[in-house]
C-alpha cells in the first residue's frame, strides 16, 4: 500500500529516519520479528494519526493524546497485538475501537479486509477523514457499540479489541470464525490489564496470556459503563 504524504521535504525526511529507529530499537528488540508487521509499521506515517502539535512525536515509545480525551497506542503496542494475530495477507479483520485510524492502517497492510468499529462520533469523524486521505481502500468503519462486533461482514478471520474490557464480549467470540484469532486486554481494573490471544476451536476457546498492557476500558453493552 501506497501511503502518499506531503509537508516540508526536510521534516518528512526526518519523520521517515524516525520511523525507522523506531522499528529498529523499540520493535525488533522487543521481540517483533514477524515481517509483514514490520514492513507495516514501516509504511504507515503515524505522525498523520496525531494531532498536528504533537507530530514531531509520533515516533516517541509512548502513547500520545488524540481527539475525544483518548489516546494513540504506543508503536509496540499496536505491532505487538498485530503481530499476535498472525496475518498472511487474505484475511478479514474485524478491530474494535478506531480511535485515531493508525491501528486500522497498519492492518490495512496486513489483511484483506479491514471492519473498525468506533463509538465516539469525534473519533470516528477524524479517523475517517484521514484512512481516506491515505487511500486505505480495504478499510470500512462504521459509528457503533463496538462490543457488538459488525455481524454484516462476520464471521472474521482476526479481531482485534484496543480497549480493556473486563471479559470476552460473547457476540465477538460468536463472530470469530472456526481457528480465527481474538486479541484482546482484559482485566478487573479500568487502566491495567492482560492481553488474552483467544483461538476458536468448535463451541469453545484456546486462551493464551501475553503480557500485561496498560489500555483505555472498553465503553459498551458488553464492557465497562460510561463514568
Amino acid at each position: 500500500m501506497n501511503f502518499a504524504t506531503n509537508g516540508a521535504p526536510d521534516r518528512q525526511a526526518s519523520l521517515r529516519v524516525r520511523r525507522l529507529e523506531m522499528v529498529e530499537k523499540q520493535l525488533r528488540l522487543r521481540g517483533i520479528n514477524d515481517e509483514r508487521v514490520i514492513q507495516a509499521m514501516l509504511e504507515v506515517p503515524r505522525e498523520k494519526f496525531v494531532p498536528e502539535r504533537l507530530r514531531d512525536s509520533a515516533y516517541d515509545d509512548c502513547a500520545l493524546p488524540i481527539e475525544a480525551n483518548q489516546t494513540i497506542s504506543q508503536p509496540f503496542t499496536v505491532a505487538f497485538m498485530c503481530q499476535a494475530v498472525g496475518l498472511q495477507g487474505g484475511e478479514s479483520v474485524l478491530e474494535v475501537g478506531t480511535g485515531s485510524g493508525y491501528s486500522a492502517a497498519v492492518l490495512a497492510c496486513l489483511a484483506r479486509n479491514v471492519y473498525s468499529v468506533e463509538r465516539v462520533d469525534e473519533l470516528f469523524q477524524t479517523a475517517s477523514t484521514r484512512l481516506e486521505r491515505l487511500r486505505c481502500r480495504n478499510v470500512q468503519v462504521k459509528l457503533d457499540d463496538g462490543t457488538l462486533g459488525w455481524q454484516e461482514f462476520g464471521p472474521f478471520d482476526a479481531i482485534l479489541v484496543t480497549a480493556g474490557g473486563v471479559q470476552l464480549p460473547e457476540p465477538l467470540g460468536k463472530q470469530l470464525k472456526e481457528g480465527g484469532r481474538l486479541v484482546m486486554p482484559i482485566g478487573r481494573s479500568r487502566t491495567s490489564q492482560t492481553m488474552y490471544r483467544y483461538i476458536r476451536l468448535g463451541e469453545g476457546f484456546q486462551r493464551e496470556e501475553l503480557g500485561r498492557f496498560r489500555f483505555v476500558p472498553l465503553i459498551g453493552t458488553h464492557g465497562w459503563e460510561p463514568n
